[in-house]
């Protein structure tokens, strides 16, 4: 099986959605004749299982996600599948046939390759849409709330866009190491947060956002910013003097500035930037801690399976417009083979 994908896999083809221009999801199209890949040095072949959707996949439509790749180009970049291919220099090499969940370019298609190194087992007893978000979506949470934003039980958390795929694991998260919750998010799905366990959800576009977070909080020590424009300057107001942290992992509504004027007299706090991926490039050691962690976590049932909503792979256009405009709530899968 590993020799057939290897040495016959490019003859092949396979359904996949491509990104034709960078005006956005409208250009995505389904195709039936996509050339399967083949594994590189270092690097597994899959049949993918599922393959997650996330806001970054919106932002490389519009050509707007940094280092993203240009069209035309299938889109996707995590999912969960079953290896049928080991490309050379692969070291302790999973056997073909096993699952895993991981990341890289080509997720919406029937085949992709992703980085040995980085692909991790998908856990025992769960399918492969169980595990999406294992690698993006609870690393990233977890990567801001303890090396990046130092929780401590008694922390007060405030958690933006919290209805989505790495708001939700942060509000899980954040309450079981012992914080205060306030989470924002728009109002139809607050419902979905409060099961979650938040202390308290806001409307994320009311005027009075800072100064409702304040009259809860009387100061937040960890804010997760991933809004961008409409948010940024509320979680600098909110956030505490001197020992507050702001990590930011994305820019939803657009980019913010922050100059060192306003560091020096406006907003004394701590601003971090987070990029999973670059992470995992840059300090390894800090990655592999925190898959470690996420080990523990799915062990003592903190982490349960994902229960994403998953749509055939034609589905993906209307998927990536809805999630663009903010009408959808958790995680969203894609079937490359419905």
């Amino acid at each position: 099986m590993e020799i057939h994908e290897q040495r016959h896999g490019a003859e092949q083809t396979m359904r996949a959605l491509v990104q034709r221009s960078h005006r956005g999801p409208k250009d995505l199209s389904r195709t039936t004749d996509r050339r399967r890949p083949v594994p590189g040095p270092g690097e597994y072949l899959i049949r993918v299982g599922a393959a997650g959707v996330n806001f970054a996949d919106v932002m490389q439509t519009r050509g707007t996600y940094a280092g993203g790749p240009q069209a035309p180009y299938v889109a996707g970049f995590e999912a969960a599948g079953e290896i049928v291919g080991v490309g050379p220099d692969v070291t302790c090499p999973l056997q073909v046939g096993s699952h895993v969940v991981g990341t890289g370019p080509g997720a919406f298609a029937q085949y992709m390759t992703i980085p040995a190194a980085q692909a991790l087992p998908v856990p025992s007893g769960w399918t492969d849409a169980e595990a999406l978000g294992l690698v993006l979506n609870w690393a990233t949470a977890l990567a801001a709330l303890k090396p990046l934003g130092e929780i401590e039980a008694g922390d007060t958390v405030l958690v933006h866009a919290a209805a989505g795929g790495v708001g939700q694991a942060a509000v899980r998260l954040a309450r079981h190491y012992g914080a205060r919750v306030i989470a924002t998010a728009s109002p139809a799905k607050h419902d979905a947060v409060e099961a979650l366990g938040a202390d308290a959800v806001l409307d994320s576009s009311h005027p009075g956002l800072a100064a409702e977070i304040t009259r809860l909080s009387g100061g937040v020590d960890l804010v997760l910013e991933s809004v961008g424009r409409a948010t940024f300057r509320v979680s600098l107001a909110v956030t505490k003097p001197f020992t507050g942290r702001v990590v930011v992992f994305g820019a939803a509504s657009g980019d913010a500035g922050l100059t060192t004027h306003d560091l020096v007299f406006a907003h004394q706090v701590q601003v971090k930037g987070l990029h999973i991926g670059a992470l995992a490039t840059a300090a390894p050691s800090v990655y592999r801690g925190l898959l470690a962690e996420i080990d523990a976590l799915i062990a003592d049932g903190v982490y349960p399976p994902g229960t994403p909503q998953v749509h055939p792979l034609a589905d993906g256009r209307t998927v990536l417009q809805e999630l663009g405009a903010g009408r959808t709530r958790g995680k969203h899968a894609l079937d490359p083979w419905l």
